[in-house]
């Protein structure tokens, strides 16, 4: 949680909400089911009700919907493809071995410098990702992840050897005001919707996909 809580100090605003994306079929996974164990610490630590966190991946199960449920746990009723608006709340997101697309579209959706602002995102390591992808296939297939890394703050989750294929190249992200407002003013210009349409592996289940198709291996991403 301190790893979490740092990019709040100062003047920062309290996270007032969490949303979940891809946590995966935690019935039969170990991985899963330390991850939701995490967040539910995560939200304790944070002051976070759990009933101001909401959830959603298509591969969950009824029986996976229920628990949740009971955890005092919110469901979210579509599947955004992660393109949530914060709204003007300060929200944590909690997307650990997510599709790439999942936190591009979630930045095209609250890409301004006043809703970045008020933003933590954990998930697969931004830089990691710039790494791996060669430029033009970052810049093209996932832009709001390339302009934005100059505007971020980025510190690796500590890693844990009971947990390491848990949360490996997992971090923290979040983006202070003052490094976005550094940014040229090109970069909030250009903010057309994502559509992939040149991306061979997009990672994440789109809204037209069958709700009952196989979760994608979050191990490739």
């Amino acid at each position: 949680a301190g790893a979490v809580r740092a990019p709040l100090g100062g003047s920062a605003e309290p996270l007032a909400r969490c949303v979940c994306f891809g946590l995966g079929r935690f019935s039969g996974s170990p991985a899963a089911r330390h991850q939701l164990a995490f967040l539910l610490l995560l939200l304790e630590e944070l002051g976070v009700p759990p009933g101001r966190c909401s959830l959603f991946d298509p591969a969950f199960s009824a029986q996976e919907t229920a628990a949740l449920g009971q955890l005092g746990l919110r469901l979210l009723p579509d599947n955004e493809e992660g393109k949530h608006d914060i709204e003007g709340s300060a929200t944590l997101f909690y997307m650990v071995h997510c599709g790439k697309a999942l936190y591009n579209n979630l930045l095209w959706r609250n890409w301004s410098a006043g809703a970045l602002s008020k933003m933590v995102i954990i998930g697969n390591s931004f830089k990691g990702i710039e790494e791996r992808l060669l430029s033009r296939i970052l810049e093209r297939d996932y832009s709001y992840i390339a302009k934005v890394l100059k505007g971020m703050e980025e510190v690796a989750l500590p890693a844990h050897p009971r947990y390491l294929d848990t949360f490996n190249d997992t971090s923290v992200h979040w983006f202070p005001v003052q490094k976005l407002k550094e940014l040229s003013p090109e970069v909030w210009d250009f903010a057309e919707e994502p559509t992939y349409q040149d991306c061979d592996n997009l990672e994440i289940i789109r809204k037209e996909d069958r709700a009952d198709r196989q979760s994608p291996d979050r191990s490739l991403q």
